[in-house]
This record gives C-alpha cells, structure tokens and sequence, in this order.
C-alpha cells in the first residue's frame, strides 16, 4: 500500500482493511509449511481454530462471503463459495490478496451505494444474528483479520516455545 484512497469513508475502510491483510501476510511469512499445518490447539471445540491452516482457510472464506453477503443485500444473484483448503504459505498470501480484490471489487461494481443504514430494517442480517450496515460488516471484516492475525502469532510463539524446550 503506497497511497490512500479516495472515496471517503469507503476509501478508508478500503485502506485499512489492506492494512490488515498486508500485516497478515508479513505475520504468515515467518511460518514454514510445517508450521502451518500443525495442530497447536487440540482442545479447542472451533474447527477453524486448531492451526494457523485452519484459521486462514476461515480468514478467507470469511472474508468473501461478507461480500457475498453484502451483494446479495444489493439484490444480486451470488452464490456462497465452498470451503477454501490451501496447504502453503504461498498458496495463502496469494489467496488473501484476491480476496482483498474481491473486496475491492464490491465497490468498483456499486461506487455509489450507501454505506450507512440508520432504519433496523434495512440492515443486513448476518447469519450469526447480528444487524450491521455496510459500514460496519466491513469494520467487521478488519477486525476479523486482526483478530485472527493476533491469534496467529499467539500460535507461532507458543508452537517454537513448546518445540524449543
């Protein structure tokens, strides 16, 4: 990322959700392809959350289908995607970036839509129950990614901890 956007507060939202990714992907960078695929947290109940694999396979499938989400609100026909499964580190950061683009895209295709919903009614209804405006799904979806990047990290410290001593 070398200039902010323009567009306001979608040119923000923009600028700070690639932020996140590009910090993501600096964190994933430092992790080999066997790190990535073990199991660091074997207790935990969330699929999603039992190796760095597992959180970025999630990381990216969430990060399209908030989009997904977000176009069908528009009235667009759109599918969900399926599960992502990538087993590199390579893999990963040049599927985050396309994510991001998808993102990106959103915008490109509706430069105008309003990204502030005041009236309940004409929120999106997500399906973990919640009402968000566009706005807020995508601060939403940066927060997911940093999140999930200090989650990240919190691995990696504790897997070359245990494996040190």
């Amino acid at each position: 990322m070398k200039e902010f956007r323009g567009n306001g507060a979608i040119g923000a939202l923009l600028d700070e959700y690639e932020k996140s990714i590009l910090e993501l992907i600096a964190v994933i960078k430092e992790v080999s392809d066997e790190e990535l695929m073990k199991t660091v947290d074997g207790k935990t109940k969330d699929p999603d959350c039992v190796s760095i694999q597992s959180i970025l396979n999630h990381v990216i499938g969430s990060g399209y289908n908030y989009v997904i989400v977000i176009r069908k609100h528009l009235g667009e026909r759109i599918e969900y995607l399926k599960p992502f499964h990538f087993d590199s580190v390579a893999e990963f950061e040049k599927e985050i970036l396309k994510m991001f683009q998808f993102n990106e895209k959103l915008f490109e295709d509706h430069p105008n839509v309003k990204i502030e919903e005041y009236d309940p009614e004409k929120k999106i209804l997500v399906r973990w129950g919640q009402l968000y405006d566009i706005e807020q799904l995508f601060e939403h979806a940066i927060l997911h990614i940093l999140r999930h990047r200090r989650q990240i990290e919190k691995f990696i410290l504790s897997a070359r901890l245990r494996d040190h001593f």
